[in-house]
């Protein structure tokens, strides 16, 4: 009798439930990082079946240290013009700003798709659009991480919870006709979290070993050993401050650490001290967490301002925005005396419970100096563990590879080195070094299936890229600020500038009295006159150059200014401000 043909389940959807290895797709599988693969922010990945795309996250970037004048940085979303009714759903693994902060600006651009999301997450999204006027409501659908939820005919998904440091945190399987996709969000293993849950490992063998063609993995503490430390540990640290502090506690960490102000109002009641909340994100999301049950505060912990000078300084904790130096919050204010009631104390406590975001080294060192000069003692992290990150270790990373068990591996949100690093542990547990995909936000990384028998899923990390530059958010301007703006902004901020008027008689061209100079960032007028003087000689005689009545005057003249003051104070000062000349004429 005949062996009967094995069947294989390739994704479950009803026209493959019975499909044999000889089953032939000619559909390709696109993954299309928007961001987060050359920096820790800006998270946004593409994935396109076909003519089916689906999105996993919209995030942030905050500005670098060379972008004056820019508040974040938001995903390029190009490609998906002229795909907007093929966009089946946007998912959206947690509450961070470099996950959902781009969402007020892209998700009406591309015809506002269900968005699929944690419960907290949902309400901190829809606080968030409530900044922005005009804006259609979002189709929200809360996600049970028991059910899987099919988007289209080319794609299902599959939330699994995962710990991070703010509840609602899921990564998502992507089940497509190709294989199934795992992508982990911001994960790490707390085995004993903090109002969560652990991870469930079980569940992740179990996805594991349903062969998994891709792991995207995230790599943000990709360079560190060992394994993240547990909210729980945090708040034995915590404890033992909070016990011993002769004053009060002041502390600064981020608004969207749930499970870390947890902590603090959890230690604060056991240990008989009353809590003001600082800074308006701050208390915007307490009251979020409380509302929705992901915070548990007992009535009388927290405090209003005016009650504050009837509480002693021993039983008071101050809980601030702040912790990266950010100048309008609440812990800078207190620290340069600009807050209204709250001034550093002799034995003032400041407690910094977050990692530094690179960049922010220099004004949080300020900002500690700053304290310290006016009596108080600061305790931060790396003093003792008062501040668990959010990502997994590398002990922890490799774990996730060893219960997912994938083909194919790409890790993700961080900057390049991360990944590099991620890559090696990737194969340090096994994956073969071709199936690693290092690749560069834009770069399109696809699947599809060969025609030998049996058929086998290839991989490639390709040379075309989809447009993945800055989208610069400055105001109300979303995209119309570029590299020339930055430019002449770096250069003022380095150089400063120099005006040049000058008001000429219009139908002669001759120079009505001498040009007037303002120099700004540049040199100080007073102590460089001699300097100020020759710039007017070097102006007079370029304005009797040429012809007033030719259409090209002005600009002849603008740019004989630019180039001729231009070199001749690089000559003087080796220094090249911004030259602005401005030609009147009467």
């Amino acid at each position: 009798m005949p062996r009967r043909k094995k069947t294989v389940k390739y994704f479950p959807f009803k026209r493959s439930v019975l499909k044999s290895k000889t089953f032939y797709t000619q559909g390709q599988l696109k993954i299309i990082p928007l961001g987060g693969l050359e920096e820790v922010g800006r998270n946004s990945m593409i994935f396109e079946y076909d003519k089916d795309i689906i999105i996993v996250d919209m995030g942030l970037q905050f500005p670098e240290e060379d972008m004056p004048g820019i508040d974040y940085i938001i995903p390029n979303i190009s490609y998906l013009k002229g795909k907007e009714n093929n966009i089946k759903a946007v998912i959206i693994t947690h509450g961070h700003y470099d996950h959902i902060g781009a969402i007020p600006h892209i998700m009406s651009k591309i015809g506002n798709p269900p968005l699929y999301t944690g419960c907290l997450t949902a309400a901190l999204i829809q606080k968030r659009q409530e900044e922005f006027k005009n804006l259609a409501k979002l189709n929200i659908q809360i996600v049970d991480p028991r059910k899987k939820i099919r988007l289209s005919n080319n794609f299902q998904i599959e939330f699994f919870r995962v710990n991070h440091n703010i509840p609602d945190s899921f990564g998502v399987v992507i089940y497509t006709p190709l294989g199934s996709i795992v992508h982990t969000g911001d994960f790490k293993f707390d085995h004993n979290p903090v109002n969560d849950e652990p991870a469930d490992l079980n569940h992740l063998a179990q996805i594991g070993a349903r062969e998994v063609l891709a792991l995207l993995s995230d790599s943000t503490d990709a360079e560190h050993k060992g394994h993240q430390i547990s909210e729980s540990k945090v708040g034995e640290e915590l404890e033992i401050i909070f016990s011993h502090a002769p004053g009060r506690i002041i502390i600064g960490t981020f608004a969207s650490l749930i499970s870390r102000i947890q902590q603090i109002i959890s230690i604060t009641e056991k240990t008989g001290r009353f809590l003001l909340v600082e800074g308006r994100s701050m208390n915007t999301n307490i009251d979020l967490a409380r509302r929705l049950g992901y915070l548990k505060i007992k009535p009388k912990t927290i405090i209003e301002r005016k009650f504050l000078k009837k509480i002693p300084s021993d039983r008071l904790v101050i809980l601030c925005t702040g912790a990266q130096g950010e100048r309008s919050a609440a812990l800078m204010r207190i620290a340069n005396d600009e807050h209204r009631d709250l001034k550093i104390q002799k034995n003032d406590t400041v407690i910094f419970s977050s990692s530094v975001i690179p960049g922010n080294e220099r004004t949080i060192q300020n900002l500690k100096d700053t304290f310290v000069r006016q009596g108080a003692k600061i305790i931060h992290w790396q003093m003792m563990d008062i501040h668990a990150g959010g990502h997994a270790k590398q002990e922890d990373l490799k774990l996730m590879i060893r219960l997912i068990k994938p083909k194919y591996f790409i890790p993700i949100e961080a900057n390049r080195y991360m990944l590099e690093i991620h890559a090696t542990l990737a194969k340090s547990v096994g994956i073969p070094e071709g199936n690693i995909f290092v690749a560069d936000n834009g770069q399109i990384i696809e699947f599809k299936q060969s025609k030998k028998v049996p058929p086998e899923i290839l991989g490639k990390l390709t040379d075309k890229k989809a447009p993945a530059n800055y989208v610069m958010v400055d105001g109300l301007g979303v995209g119309d600020t570029d590299n020339i703006v930055l430019r002449d902004r770096r250069v003022m901020a380095q150089d400063g500038m120099l005006v040049a008027i000058v008001i000429i008689e219009s139908k002669t061209g001759e120079l009505i009295g001498s040009p007037d100079i303002i120099s700004r960032g540049f040199v100080y007028m007073k102590g460089h006159k001699e300097l100020i003087e020759r710039i007017r000689k070097k102006i007079k005689k370029i304005t009797k150059d040429k012809n007033p009545r030719s259409r090209a005057f002005d600009n002849y003249i603008k740019d004989k200014i630019r180039n001729s003051i231009g070199d001749f104070l690089f000559t003087k000062t080796r220094k090249r401000p911004m030259i602005l000349p401005v030609i009147i004429k009467v």
